[in-house]
């Protein structure tokens, strides 16, 4: 009787999430990032106290990565995977594709190509990942191109932007697969149901913009039993949380990232002149201290950061370059959602679905 009792309290211990799930295996490029390999394993760390079910596979210079792995008991159980090549910040993608297999980047994306790590997360060159990547994982079955996505802070909270750098160029069917990739995203990782998806344009009326967004526009319209398409969006209404993803071409999703991170640098450059300019100012920054730092963390663009390439047979994060330990935590943790919550079958499935309307 006892031995039935044990059985079902493991069974409820499992579904009520008390045991941990099935460990998630990652693949870092160790090297990448200006400030490799220390912000990379300092992020693991950080990320295995909010995850303890991860294991680490680090590529790179073996001699960095194991001493400082051994000074930190939680990472002990890593694997330290030696190579003496890099892809350098500013190497050209073919260059890359010629030269990098053998590099800490190469290497960590094979491991995932070979089944042996649930995903991959670098801070390296974009151009040689997004490249890399998609020669080695390959986009999966229906995508023609697969597109960086990220999260994008609002007034509501977040929202999800894709194309932000891989396609400078797009057409009709590029748009409708990042809407259901798009969808997929925010449905999965951010956890919205039935998340809104709209199309950056120079206007709302059906009339504006460029053929190839009008023609998609209408594509999306004649798919809405399967997909939540509320039509046009401007720039100036992004930030303001009317739409759950927003779909643009590369160039256009690039332009309005970057616009957005350097407005946010202006606010807060603006915010800290402001408060520092008399006695005043000084004082009212001593009763308002509270607001003024969580209005600083929301925007903190550590805590968005994350970048992932949507439409490979593998999931690839992408980190940005400058971030430290506390961002490349945040990437590490986009990765195991996108593992935790099945993220490629269940893409796949999407784009099975409305891949004969393509």
């Amino acid at each position: 009787m006892l031995i039935v009792y044990i059985f079902i309290l493991c069974v409820l211990l499992i579904f009520s999430g008390v045991i941990l799930t099935k460990p998630i295996h990652l693949s870092l490029d160790a090297m990448g990032g200006d400030y490799a390999p220390e912000i990379v394993v300092e992020g693991a760390a950080q990320s295995k106290i909010r995850h303890p079910n991860l294991k680490f596979s680090f590529f790179g210079n073996k001699e960095k990565i194991f001493p400082m792995i051994q000074s930190l008991e939680i990472l002990r159980n890593s694997d330290v995977i030696h190579t003496n090549e890099t892809i350098d910040a500013n190497e050209k993608p073919s260059v890359a594709l010629r030269k990098g297999k053998n590099s800490s980047m190469g290497m960590a994306i094979q491991l995932v190509k070979a089944g042996k790590a649930d995903a991959l997360v670098s801070a390296g060159n974009t151009g040689a990942l997004m490249a890399m990547t998609k020669l080695i994982l390959r986009p999966m079955d229906g995508i023609t191109r697969p597109a960086i996505a990220a999260y994008f802070p609002t007034i509501t909270g977040e929202s999800c932007m894709l194309d932000l750098g891989a396609n400078i160029e797009c057409d009709v069917k590029n748009l409708v697969q990042f809407a259901f990739m798009g969808q997929a995203f925010a449905n999965i990782v951010m956890g919205i149901k039935d998340p809104t998806i709209s199309l950056l344009n120079i206007g709302e009326e059906e009339q504006k913009g460029l053929d190839y967004i009008k023609e998609a526009s209408k594509i999306l319209i004649s798919l809405k039993t399967q997909i939540n398409y509320k039509g046009f969006i401007e720039g100036d209404k992004i930030a303001q949380g009317l739409s759950d993803v927003i779909i643009a071409d590369g160039f256009s999703g690039n332009v309005s990232l970057k616009t957005a991170e350097g407005t946010a640098l202006l606010v807060t450059s603006y915010l800290k002149k402001a408060l520092s300019s008399s006695v005043s100012s000084k004082i009212g920054y001593f009763f308002a201290r509270k607001a003024i730092n969580d209005f600083r963390l929301q925007m903190d663009p550590r805590k968005y950061n994350g970048a992932v390439f949507l439409g490979l047979n593998g999931i690839a994060v992408k980190s940005h370059g400058g971030t430290d330990a506390f961002g490349f935590a945040n990437a590490i943790g986009v990765a195991v959602d996108m593992v935790r919550y099945n993220f490629i079958s269940d893409l796949k499935y999407k784009i099975s679905k409305i891949e004969h309307r393509l």
